[in-house]
């Protein structure tokens, strides 16, 4: 194989497989399918605050790509944690009785089994601080 058409593979290889990679990545964005899964139906895909539900909400939901520049360029970080883990009061996610994310995140880090060790907790906070990462991302520049 001359050494014009080795080039040639090893650059069509490398290709294959950053797209490969970027695929994977995708499928591994745990922020994102967190949001997915929990937030766009109020929020909307983009985090502007236009989800299918809004409709159904008294309350306009939050528009989660301005949370940087409503605060003087600094995304805030603990702000958004507790407002999805319930420790601040936001009318759409229930009462502080009731802390929707973080009780649901609870209810769904418990073991199958108790025959190993396993801490929920840090299954908790790895949702939740993906779910903040995610939110990071999406502010606008």
């Amino acid at each position: 194989m001359s050494g014009k058409w080795f080039h040639i593979c090893v650059a069509a290889a490398t290709a294959g497989v950053l797209a490969g990679s970027a695929v994977a990545a995708e499928r591994l964005d745990i922020g994102k399918r967190e949001y997915e899964a929990n937030c766009v139906v109020c929020h909307g895909a983009k985090g502007k605050g236009d989800g299918p539900f809004v409709e159904f909400l008294s309350v306009k939901p939050t528009d989660l790509t301005v949370l940087t520049k409503n605060n003087s360029g600094l995304f805030p970080v603990n702000r958004v944690l507790e407002s999805i883990d319930g420790r601040t009061l936001v009318k759409g996610h229930g009462t502080r009785d009731m802390p929707i994310w973080g009780d649901i995140y609870d209810v769904q880090a418990q073991p199958q089994f108790d025959d190993y060790g396993y801490n929920a907790k840090l299954f908790v906070w790895a949702r939740l601080l993906a779910l903040v990462d995610y939110l990071n991302r999406l502010q606008v520049k």
